[in-house]
């Protein structure tokens, strides 16, 4: 893969590379936020690592312009603000996945192999519906009630999960695994956090939710 590496530590942007390098990868490394979002519009690159707390620009405002010229490039995020309020934070920025520091290697070479497969995964070009709600996997619409419903990045990919699989009860990890890619740490209520997100758009306001909480499994999208 060709990588961009958005990194202000020394140290730690040569030990990322030097552990990349060693797997066949091609790095290259920015060291402040501008210089990082600048590289990443004019060069391709199969992947984006980014951190956070850079100089000149924040990591955030990185990920969002990255984002708003490729929506299709995979974006890690680096860094030490690890608090579920951060994680959010970074996925409502456009980042595909979110890994706090301090790290080990092994685990970031995992996630960046995966964030690589789901890449290569094409969504079918399908329309979903349940009820009064519509879903259209190809031009990313969601509309309820003939009203359109704006939603950020992973609040469209959670509900995609729910749609496609709906009746069916989700655990909380599944849809962790399916969405983030991630290993779902029982600790962290970020499944929550967003399902409270898409009731908000999706139900609140109708005559009938079709988000339902099924007590110590899980989610389900369905018609009572």
């Amino acid at each position: 893969m060709n990588i961009l590496l958005i990194e202000d530590e020394p140290r730690v942007a040569a030990f990322i590379r030097k552990g990349l390098e060693a797997h066949q990868h091609t790095v290259t490394v920015a060291y402040d936020g501008q210089d990082g979002c600048h590289v990443a519009m004019q060069y391709d690159y199969d992947l984006v690592i980014l951190d956070r707390l850079l100089p000149t620009l924040h990591g955030l405002e990185v990920c969002r312009r990255i984002k708003s010229l490729k929506k299709g490039l995979p974006i890690l995020m680096l860094t030490a603000l690890g608090t579920v309020r951060d994680k959010v934070q970074g996925f409502e920025s456009g980042a595909d996945d979110y890994m706090p520091k301090p790290f080990h290697f092994d685990e970031l070479l995992a996630r960046i192999n995966a964030l690589h497969r789901r890449g290569h995964t094409i969504t079918p070009a399908a329309v979903y519906r349940v009820a009064d709600l519509e879903l259209n996997c190809y031009n990313r619409t969601v509309f309820r009630d003939n009203r359109e419903i704006f939603l950020t990045v992973k609040e469209f990919s959670l509900l995609e999960v729910l749609i496609t699989n709906k009746n069916r009860v989700l655990s909380r990890a599944h849809m962790a695994e399916t969405v983030w890619g991630i290993d779902f740490n029982r600790g962290t209520n970020l499944i929550d956090v967003y399902i409270n997100y898409l009731r908000a758009k999706v139900d609140k306001g109708f005559s009938k939710p079709l988000i339902h909480t099924v007590i110590g499994v899980g989610y389900v999208l369905r018609e009572m």
